[in-house]
């Protein structure tokens, strides 16, 4: 009988088991529940069942600074998981492949319902060109948190209008927002995002268990969608949207 030991040079070793994180999927998983009850508020403002001023109220525009926040540092914390745990290019361009053509989906859906606002550079459109400068940039090390401050402070300091068409906002050197459902330029989210990376590689390195600790049984469904963050995005709005629409209908 042949034994499946290290003693026994012709039988590969199976690779070491993946730590899971559910900490941080349930942090992620809370984010984009809050991300759906922001978009709950916005469908009921638009269907004229509430009056709200969701681009001007800062009730509402804190929340979605907040909302943004928590979402790009979960991604960037994410990616410095994946750089640890030697996550090959093929693999990296397959998932930037499924947000890229889940952002074009946003903004053909959107410009569908809102042809003169439509989302041109959204959340996932942001994330999509920040995992590759996340990718490239994981060596930085802590010149991430340099990085990150740069790109938070630089629409501050400085900005042009060649940069407020539709073809250059997505930098966000803008002198004034786009009308657009939702805008989110690469600067200053970046920043969050390099943050997320350099507090990742920190706490991996010497705090591992505030993320590979255990949840709380009460908890362990946050964690499972969280991992599924991508698909509960593409659908909560669209059904949010419907329900209401049909509501609407009935209504009137």
């Amino acid at each position: 009988m042949i034994r499946l030991t290290p003693a026994n040079p012709e039988i590969p070793a199976p690779p070491p088991e993946r730590q899971r994180f559910d900490r941080l999927d349930a942090l992620r998983a809370v984010a984009i529940v809050w991300m759906a009850m922001f978009h709950f508020g916005f469908d009921l403002n638009h269907f004229g069942f509430t009056r709200q001023n969701f681009y001007a109220d800062p009730f509402w525009t804190t929340q979605r600074t907040c909302i943004l926040s928590v979402f790009l540092f979960c991604a960037g914390l994410g990616q410095a998981i994946a750089v640890e745990q030697g996550q090959a290019w093929p693999r990296f361009w397959r998932r930037w492949a499924q947000v890229a053509a889940c952002a074009v989906a946003v903004s053909l859906g959107s410009w569908f319902v809102f042809p003169r606002s439509f989302i041109s550079f959204g959340v996932l459109h942001c994330i999509a060109l920040a995992l590759i400068a996340m990718r490239l940039s994981a060596g930085a090390g802590r010149g991430l948190w340099l990085l990150g401050l740069v790109a938070l402070l630089l629409p501050r300091v400085w900005h042009d209008p060649w940069f407020d068409s539709r073809f250059t906002n997505w930098v966000g050197l803008v002198t004034r927002k786009p009308v657009a459902e939702d805008y989110v330029p690469l600067l200053p989210w970046l920043g969050v995002m390099w943050w997320g990376m350099a507090a990742g590689q920190w706490v991996l390195a010497r705090r591992r268990h505030w993320l590979t600790g255990r949840l709380p049984a009460c908890l362990e469904p946050l964690a499972v969608l969280g991992r599924w963050s991508l698909s509960f995005y593409m659908l909560h709005q669209p059904l949010l949207f419907g329900v209401l629409m049909a509501v609407n209908a009935l209504r009137h």
